[in-house]
């Protein structure tokens, strides 16, 4: 039995259109998709403001509300619940400089209103998690913007945040690069001190994404082990990377096994999830697959998060510690080998 619960959003089953292509699967009904993750065993929804309110630039704040109502009810409806909601920055005209970090008066604005809008609906849903994924908020032309400034812009956009509601946790789920060519806040270090220069750090934490610490160059079990040693680690977005290239949210542990193993080993000896946080996937199907098969990227997941997460709580530790002791980490590697392999 797992120690974990898991979220899904509902962008982990799309059509498969690409930045290179076209769609390959038919589009599913909103409703669809919450009912089939209820009867997959998931127990959170994440969503962006959007994925709750289609069309909210043009509505009033309380006909957001009213429509972030009609979802706490569908979530109500298959015993559900609300992980975050995260605005989504990134596809408007107003954010093509970026959202807090824009060069525009009027678009530093709109992004700051899509962001107490996305804690509006957070209330009606009954989270109390804000996710900020910076996906713009850097350069595209090194020289256009001062990192100084950026960083600072950033910083000033959560204090408003924060004030605005007393209760909202902010978390940023940090990405060193794509769709921005240089960000501003690449890695969880960076989260940790963006949170520390804020008006209330204990709101401010931190999302780490496996692809993301990946592009980073970095192993995503040091960075959530990192996280977790600041106990800054609020949630987790499981999946894979095949090496530096564009953001690919592969199945989880497809591609790096024991490295997927590390991520679920140090979960497991932190307790996480014993706060209520959960363990997110944020996977694509691939692009081949067909309609009847467009959730078996999550049902791999899922299998094999539960698979490590066995796996670490059979890891021998005193022999860990007998290896340590003598300096063999040989010995100890081939041990997680065995171990992974399933050779006794």
């Amino acid at each position: 039995m797992s120690m974990f619960k898991f979220s899904v959003g509902p962008w982990n089953v799309h059509d498969g259109a690409d930045t290179y292509g076209p769609a390959t699967r038919t589009e599913i009904d909103f409703e669809e998709k919450i009912k089939t993750f209820a009867e997959m065993g998931f127990s959170a929804i994440q969503f962006h403001d959007d994925d709750a309110v289609p069309n909210m630039n043009v509505l009033t704040d309380e006909e957001i509300k009213t429509e972030a109502r009609k979802v706490k009810a569908l979530l109500d409806k298959y015993n559900l619940v609300a992980e975050f909601v995260a605005p989504r920055l990134w596809m408007d005209p107003h954010t093509v400089d970026g959202g807090f970090m824009s060069g525009s008066a009027e678009d530093r604005e709109f992004a700051l209103w899509r962001s107490y809008r996305s804690i509006d609906i957070a209330n009606e849903l009954g989270c109390d998690k804000l996710v900020l994924w910076l996906a713009r908020e850097g350069t595209l032309c090194a020289e256009s913007k001062s990192p100084v400034t950026a960083t600072k812009q950033l910083i000033d956009a959560i204090n408003k945040m924060l004030q605005y509601d007393n209760k909202i946790k902010v978390l940023i789920e940090p990405k060193p690069n794509e769709p921005i060519d240089r960000s501003i806040c690449g890695t969880l270090g960076h989260v940790l001190a963006v949170s520390a220069a804020t008006i209330d750090p204990s709101r401010v934490g931190g999302l780490l994404e496996s692809a993301h610490a990946t592009l980073a160059g970095l192993d995503p079990s040091h960075e959530i082990g990192f996280a977790l040693a600041m106990n800054k680690l609020w949630g987790v977005h499981l999946n894979d990377q095949n090496g530096l290239k564009f953001d690919q949210d592969k199945s989880f542990g497809v591609e790096n096994l024991r490295q997927a193993f590390n991520q679920i080993k140090v979960l497991v000896e932190n307790n996480y999830g014993s706060n209520g946080e959960y363990v997110g996937l944020d996977v694509k199907a691939m692009r081949t697959t067909k309609d009847q098969d467009r959730y078996k990227h999550l049902e791999n997941s899922l299998n094999i998060v539960r698979t490590l997460e066995e796996k670490a709580k059979r890891f021998d530790y005193e022999f860990q510690k007998q290896c340590v002791e003598i300096r063999d980490f040989e010995g100890l590697e081939m041990y997680v080998m065995n171990l992974l392999m399933g050779i006794d």
